[in-house]
């Protein structure tokens, strides 16, 4: 492209230097038709960039690179949307890492970001509930959140909650619909019932509390010393200090077991779950001979876009009852350093990256 230009640059100069020469005016007319058409196609021929953060091998966060990519180009079922705020989940750097690429269908490079908040640039000819305009969240499938654009299917999102701000929102889906489905959907958790909820405080646990709460269930809720005010303030009945006190020693005969941590938390808890009650874990398969033999009910809980899900969230969050825990807002920039803390899978609530500055109206 610079090169075309300068070309014409060039031939301008040239033929104000030679004073018209034996050049005739009809030739240099004719001449410089033909550069600025290639010009005209040169510019045709370009793809929109836009800036994001790229891993070109997995590996650990150091691998993320702040770069310029090709922006997406929906498909007709597809919706382009301009991303305002994207989440920082605990997963994160497990798809990073690769370990779970061939499960979680991630291919190289990629584009991390599992939650989004933006605004709908333009549509797919297939797409019917969205339109330019529409301020949305959502989980995106396959990622590629931590940019300034993404193609989404229309059943990945749905409309942002109208008293959260983009990136309030941005800390929302994955989470708010892992807590959702496995409550609602797998443990159908009913009025009087009693859950025991490991890591309350963190992204998926401070959910489930508020939504169990929805659903009229008693809540013990577990969170380290620094978390036991805010297990109190999203709801939880009985809050544990897991440092110094053993949960298994105040949850008692509990109908379900919601567990993000694995290893010996999952090992300890089969014996709170009384008989018919089922114990759900997002990071590990639960022993099948162990829930055999105390006749109780297992799920390894996995989570999936669902834009009903979102908008009964969103419903939710309006009307007060459930709300986000947002520890921190970064920019962009500071991928790899989100990335980090989220390793220590001991995030109060959620991160969150902001990729642009928020809509004024």
């Amino acid at each position: 492209m610079k090169d075309v230009e300068s070309r014409i640059l060039d031939f301008r100069f040239g033929c104000v230097c030679c004073g018209g020469g034996r050049v005739s005016r009809r030739m240099k007319f004719v001449a410089f038709s033909i550069i600025l058409a290639a010009v005209h196609i040169v510019r045709a021929d370009e793809k929109p960039v836009m800036k994001a953060v790229v891993a070109h091998e997995y590996g650990a966060p150091e691998v993320l690179k702040f770069e310029e990519v090709p922006q997406p180009k929906p498909k007709e079922d597809e919706a382009l949307v301009r991303v305002i705020a994207s989440g920082v989940n605990p997963a994160d750097p497990l798809t990073l890492s690769g370990k779970y690429a061939r499960e979680f269908g991630t291919h190289l490079p990629l584009i991390p970001g599992y939650d989004i908040a933006g605004i709908v640039e333009k549509t797919g000819a297939k797409v019917t509930n969205l339109k330019a305009g529409d301020a949305v969240y959502g989980y995106p499938t396959f990622g590629g959140g931590w940019a300034e654009y993404i193609a989404v299917k229309q059943w990945e999102v749905a409309a942002k909650p109208k008293t959260l701000n983009f990136a309030e929102a941005a800390a929302v889906p994955m989470g708010a619909l892992t807590a959702w489905q496995a409550l609602v959907d797998t443990a159908q958790l009913q009025p009087g019932q009693t859950i025991l909820i490991h890591g309350g405080s963190g992204g998926v646990g401070s959910f489930a509390v508020q939504i169990a709460k929805t659903r009229g269930a008693r809540v013990i809720a577990t969170a380290s010393t620094a978390n036991q005010d805010l297990l109190k303030q999203l709801g939880a009945d009985v809050a544990i200090d897991y440092t110094k006190t053993k949960f298994e020693d105040v949850a008692k005969d509990v109908d379900a077991v919601l567990d993000p941590v694995g290893k010996e938390t999952l090992a300890r808890s089969y014996a709170a779950v009384k008989k018919g009650g089922i114990i759900m874990s997002l990071v590990a398969r639960p022993d099948p001979a162990e829930c055999a033999k105390r006749g109780i009910r297992a799920a390894a809980i996995s989570v999936h876009p669902d834009a009903e899900d979102l908008a009964e969230i969103a419903r939710l969050i309006d009307t007060g009852k459930i709300r986000p825990v947002v520890t921190d807002v970064l920019p962009l920039s500071e991928a790899i350093a989100a990335e980090r803390q989220a390793e220590t899978h001991h995030t109060r609530g959620k991160i969150v990256l902001r990729i642009a500055e928020e809509p004024t109206s």
